[in-house]
């Protein structure tokens, strides 16, 4: 097809204010950039961070969205291993240098000169998105669903670290502990019982007990319940923060095996207050986990295609971006959000 001369997306205009469609011009497609016809983009926390400048960086008009899946439709001249009509995945990550240390040892995920797909660039809640071609990840067949846009980002971030303990010397007993059953914590939890790992959810919620159950938990505990943190002792390989909220640290620290770790993938607001002791005595570590790397994200999406894992999701059209946006706020979405076109 013929670029398009514009682009129809929903957009910030202000700090904290709706989205308006917008219509802008197409950005120019460089060498290794590909241009998509935006099937599905899902909605994450962090598309409203952005919208309300929170981070302290977004420049207005701002149209958010980094989990999205496109079809190619144009490409630049040194893009030659996506064909057109290929359907690609998009996260967070645009772009990064290539060169430097970390990118040549595959954690282009840390480069100090990585950029944000929607951050300073148009995102994915438009008709037309236009990136980085080493950045678009080709949906294995059956993947390409509106239900997979968020394992670009959600699904990715809670992958890296749960890979890395099967890689590392951590996976002694394989048991982890899952915190939050949320919007990634649900995606945790599939990972981990495909991976084969004992599974332990601690959730605020007891009514989710059913749903971790059916995603593959083996242990539920009501962490509001007096005394029910400290009954599972110390057992646990690694606990992965997927919540985004202040909890009592030292009482997780307590359920982890030495030399285990507390792994964050959530933000809680406040700093975590734990007093060195905790750490010292079981050599525990207190650790804090990034988006993937491209190997780590072709890597899930090759395992997500055999285990047939994709997000729990509610799908709406793009025209009620902005309901949909307040159904996040809220939390009043079952685990994750897709926009369809």
């Amino acid at each position: 097809m013929s670029v398009p001369e514009k682009i129809q997306g929903w957009a910030a205009i202000e700090a904290k204010g709706q989205l308006r469609q917008i219509e802008m011009p197409t950005p120019k497609i460089g060498p290794n950039d590909v241009l998509l016809k935006v099937l599905a983009c899902g909605v994450c926390h962090s598309d409203l961070h952005l919208i309300n400048n929170d981070w302290g960086y977004s420049t207005y008009p701002l149209v958010p969205g980094h989990e999205i899946l496109g079809k190619v439709v144009a490409r630049g001249e040194g893009v030659h291993h996506l064909a057109l009509d290929t359907v690609v995945g998009v996260g967070w990550q645009r772009s990064a240098c290539l060169h430097c240390e970390d990118c040549l040892n595959a954690r282009d995920n840390m480069c100090a000169e990585s950029q944000a797909t929607c951050v300073g660039h148009p995102g994915g809640y438009a008709d037309f998105h236009v990136s980085d071609s080493r950045y678009c990840f080709p949906l294995p067949k059956g993947m390409e669903k509106p239900e997979s846009a968020p394992l670009l980002c959600g699904g990715a971030t809670v992958f890296n670290p749960l890979t890395s303990l099967l890689e590392g010397n951590l996976a002694r007993t394989g048991r982890v502990g899952i915190v939050g059953l949320g919007g990634l914590g649900h995606f945790a939890a599939k990972f981990a019982r495909a991976m084969g790992l004992e599974l332990t959810v601690f959730s605020s919620s007891p009514r989710k007990k059913q749903e971790a159950e059916a995603m593959g938990a083996h242990h539920f505990i009501a962490s509001t319940q007096p005394g029910a943190i400290a009954s599972q002792g110390r057992t646990l390989d690694m606990v992965l923060v997927t919540a985004n909220v202040d909890l009592p640290w030292s009482e997780y620290l307590k359920t982890i095996r030495s030399e285990g770790s507390l792994c964050f993938v959530g933000i809680p607001p406040s700093a975590i207050q734990v007093r060195v002791g905790e750490l010292m005595g079981h050599r525990v570590r207190l650790t804090a986990s990034p988006i993937a790397s491209r190997a780590q994200i072709h890597q899930m999406l090759d395992f997500c295609a055999v285990h047939d894992i994709t997000a729990d999701a509610e799908v709406f059209p793009m025209t009620q971006v902005n309901d949909v946006l307040q159904k996040v706020k809220a939390n009043q979405v079952h685990y994750r959000a897709v926009l369809t076109r």
